[in-house]
């Protein structure tokens, strides 16, 4: 069976899009599949409501990749401290990013931003093709090629099919891999937040006993709110009026910024842990969200899912130079065992951590001492901030 492309990659969100961009530089062949057509953005737009915090790893494959300079030309937020505690004064810490003589320790981006200049590396590039809006329906294993049907009718072939489709990744469900979940009975409120005195290029988070606030600062003065709490009180923070939902937040930070003085649109999403039994078959990749899911608290995950693209391709131009078959599952197992063990720790850990703090009594203030016990030793202090920046560990090239 002859194939129509050499990579199929379907889901063209921020880690779909890194592999692409990561690929746009070889001889393969790559089709990108979205079901729905991406959102262009416009410097003169309201602020996402989704954004992420990218750390030094993610920022250097955004340079590697070509991409970091429209980013930054368009707004990005660098935030050089970070100050956690818990809201039951069993313990604090802060980051600054001078302790580890580091700029910064990372930047806020907006989803859409990321994804647009991402996705405008490769636009009209002859060796990659976008489809979209079309969504997937079927998926085919074949000796030397898997087939991918759409709902268009058209069926593609490709040596290697990879999915990047989310945590509820059909293809991954289709390709028989079992991914256990764990979800945490709470929900992610997120705002924009106008706050009493200014960020300082500071973000804080704060555990409760409901949950985890965080807030990250934005480019525009203002602060992106994500407070990780159970299905009930996300219901309560939603249905507020404006005036409540603010005296709520200022409440639970201690008025670590000031009174909150208004709040942009509200929104929520499910939390779960979850992590694939296996990350390949035969012909078959999972990346991102598709192979991992975890808490919010540390805002890794997609730092992760940016750093299994830049890994699978790396993998696949190695492969690829030496004339072998990308598709072959002895390839796709280096990619595997690459990542796997790294964000099985990082699923781990942050689970863990969502626990201890999730705690009452003697266990939680544990959690606390150990914090500011942390907080006091500073060469454990920042080996935390290296780990977070992502610049220790086995890092694929584009990351170095």
């Amino acid at each position: 069976m002859s194939a129509d492309y050499d990579v199929i990659i379907v889901g063209a969100g921020v880690v779909g899009a890194t592999l692409a961009a990561a690929l746009a530089d070889s001889n393969l062949n790559v089709a990108l599949v979205e079901a729905r057509a991406p959102e262009p953005f416009e410097d003169s737009a309201p602020l996402d409501l989704r954004v992420f915090a990218i750390s030094r790893a993610s920022e250097r494959i955004l340079r590697a990749l070509g991409v970091w300079d429209r980013i930054a030309e368009a707004r990005v937020s660098a935030y050089r401290g970070m100050r956690v505690w818990d809201a039951s004064g069993a313990g604090e810490i802060a980051f600054d990013a001078v302790e580890v003589g580091e700029p910064d320790l990372g930047h806020i981006v907006e989803n859409r931003l990321l994804q647009s200049a991402l996705l405008g590396r490769f636009a009209d590039h002859r060796h990659i093709t976008t489809l979209w809006p079309c969504a997937c329906t079927g998926l085919t294993a074949n000796p030397d090629a898997m087939s991918l049907k759409l709902d268009d009718g058209r069926e593609l072939r490709a040596r290697l099919v990879v999915a990047a489709d989310g945590a509820g990744s059909r293809l991954r469900q289709w390709a028989g891999i079992e991914a256990p979940a764990h979800a945490y009975g709470q929900r992610g409120v997120v705002s924009h937040l106008t706050t009493e005195r200014p960020h300082g290029a500071v973000a804080r988070q704060v555990f409760l006993k409901e949950g985890v606030l965080a807030l990250l600062p934005l480019a525009d003065g203002r602060s992106s709110l994500i407070w990780s709490t159970g299905d009930r009180h996300a219901d309560e923070l939603l249905a507020m009026d404006e005036g409540d939902f603010c005296h709520a937040v200022s409440h639970a930070i201690d008025y670590a910024v000031g009174a909150v003085t208004a709040a942009d649109r509200r929104a929520a999403f499910p939390l779960l842990r979850m992590h694939a039994e296996c990350y390949v078959r035969p012909r078959f990749a999972l990346i991102g969200d598709a192979a991992h899911a975890v808490h919010p608290l540390a805002g890794q995950g997609v730092n992760l899912g940016m750093l299994d693209a830049a890994a699978l391709a790396e993998v696949l131009k190695d492969t690829a130079a030496g004339g072998r078959d990308i598709g072959s599952l002895g390839v796709l197992r280096r990619y595997e065992r690459w990542r796997r063990g790294e964000n099985a720790t990082m699923v781990w850990s942050l689970d863990g951590f969502q626990k201890l703090f999730g705690a009452t009594g003697p266990v939680r203030a544990i959690g606390g001492w150990g914090m500011s016990l942390v907080d006091r030793c500073a060469p454990v202090k920042n080996a935390f901030i290296r780990r977070a920046l992502g610049i220790e560990g086995d890092l694929p090239a584009l990351a170095k």
